[in-house]
């Protein structure tokens, strides 16, 4: 039996599951991974219920998506849902032609192992020129899906401003996946998800770890939250682990919890750590401590980083 619900994404008749496994981690982007335990990683997800798996070319430079193909190859391509991503190639590689798109799919699909994406997102666009992103390359994308490389398409990146300025020139998309605006310091995704769920968009909700900020363990050095998120963040999961939770289950808690999100990345690579996640995806929250964290957090609440063009931040 599945431990995981599925839901609708959008209006692309796609179904998600609720918890999904963004693989980043697959690519060492959060420290080293064994390939092997990686793979384990993936076919333990789909056995508790998890059938979305999200990945890049960016994320350990293709590694994330070679791992991933590798696992896939073992399950059954119609039961899982696999979304990708182009555009985004390096810390500074951004590239969101048409002909870079069409050939980085490409590329995406041989390590995959797959014939056709089920979502194809473009790549933290707020690093490019977002007027032609918005007027030419989702063009590029929905060409893409007429002919059948992938189901649905849709935008990622940091600043909400993106997905605001989307909608108001009623730009195609059929998903977006946002990150770090759906945590427990800063869940000002929340004020867009009736846009979204007026235009039919399906909402997939990244990093309620903040990337890193929300654990025990802390982010990488090249987070780019400032010393106070990092601090406070700190002291709350310091106050978590002194009441015998670590902070990232209490975040993933929280962020599972939005009304209005088709789905919510899970960042685990280990089995181990995987289920203890998908555990806390249906566990109670404790209250208490609920409260008490976001007491701690309140002096950060909805903050964030300048990410990209600074005109693309809104």
């Amino acid at each position: 039996m599945s431990l995981v619900e599925k839901r609708p994404l959008g209006r692309t008749g796609i179904e998600v599951s609720a918890v999904s496994l963004g693989t980043a981690g697959l690519g060492g982007v959060y420290g080293e991974i064994d390939e092997r335990t990686g793979i384990a990683t993936v076919l333990r997800a789909f056995e508790l219920g998890i059938t979305t798996f999200d990945s890049s070319p960016y994320y350990g430079a293709t590694r994330s998506e070679t791992v991933l193909g590798k696992a896939l190859s073992q399950l059954p391509r119609d039961e899982v849902v696999v979304m990708t991503k182009c555009g985004r190639y390096g810390s500074d590689e951004f590239d969101f032609t048409s002909a870079r798109i069409r050939r980085s799919v490409d590329e995406s699909l041989q390590r995959l192992q797959i014939e056709a994406l089920d979502v194809l997102f473009l790549h933290d666009i707020e690093f490019g020129d977002l007027d032609r992103i918005l007027d030419e390359s989702v063009l590029t994308l929905h060409e893409l899906k007429r002919q059948g490389k992938a189901r649905a398409v849709g935008i990622t990146g940091l600043p909400l401003h993106l997905f605001r300025t989307a909608m108001a020139r009623s730009v195609q998309l059929d998903a977006i996946l946002s990150y770090c605006h759906g945590t427990l310091f800063d869940d000002s995704l929340l004020a867009l998800l009736p846009s979204l769920a007026e235009c039919g968009i399906g909402v997939v909700n990244g990093s309620p770890a903040a990337m890193g900020l929300l654990s025990s363990r802390g982010p990488q050095p090249w987070h780019p939250a400032d010393t106070e998120v990092k601090a406070l963040c700190a002291r709350a999961a310091a106050h978590a682990s002194a009441h015998g939770t670590e902070l990232a289950t209490l975040a993933f808690q929280f962020s599972c919890r939005l009304p209005g999100v088709a789905s919510t990345l899970c960042g685990a690579t280990t089995p181990r750590d995987l289920e203890a996640s998908v555990r806390a995806a249906s566990a109670a929250i404790d209250p208490d401590l609920l409260r008490s964290v976001l007491e701690i957090l309140q002096p950060i609440r909805g903050r964030t980083w300048l990410q990209g063009r600074r005109e693309n931040n809104g």
